[in-house]
């Protein structure tokens, strides 16, 4: 079963945490007070955003049938055997068209314009292959890295726990 980085958007606070444990974790240094002084800044893979009252920690989805795949012009978006959507470390060169920035249904795929590359999440965080750096640093855990059908058991498990106790 595919894990996958999943949001209880009722506990996220905005701390941006998940961001800057993001851009650590694709630092040359790994540290923050590393990545700090490095001159090449460090991206970020993952966006909080404001969406009415609520804050919305956003990250790629590495779609089933991803729109950027087929969008990428010059060949260097692909699928790792993981089922992870990236283009970094691949064969073919990110030329920055930018065409899967436009494609993409979730936004989350930034324009580096000064490298002329796509950014998105590449799961390059993860700690021997175990939990993404966005999710070990989310302090009120809103971030979760699990399937999508244990998510869901564990989400009517804890509505049901809630109208039975609360009758």
């Amino acid at each position: 079963m595919t894990r996958e980085v999943l949001i209880r958007y009722d506990r996220c606070t905005g701390c941006r945490s998940c961001e800057l444990a993001c851009a650590v974790a694709h630092s040359a240094s790994k540290t923050l007070l590393g990545a700090i002084g490095e001159a090449k800044r460090p991206l970020k893979r993952i966006f909080v955003h404001q969406a009415g009252a609520k804050k919305v920690p956003l990250n790629c989805r590495h779609c089933g049938e991803a729109p950027c795949l087929d969008a990428c012009i010059a060949g260097s978006m692909y699928r790792t055997t993981e089922g992870i959507v990236t283009n970094e470390g691949g064969e073919r060169p990110c030329v920055g068209c930018w065409m899967c920035v436009m494609v993409c249904p979730y936004g989350v795929i930034r324009s580096e314009l000064k490298e002329k590359l796509a950014v998105k999440c590449d799961r390059n965080c993860l700690d021997d292959g175990k939990v993404p750096a966005c999710v070990r640093a989310c302090p009120t855990g809103a971030l979760v890295y699990e399937s999508i059908d244990q998510f869901g058991e564990d989400r009517r498990k804890e509505f049901l726990a809630k109208a039975v106790g609360g009758q």
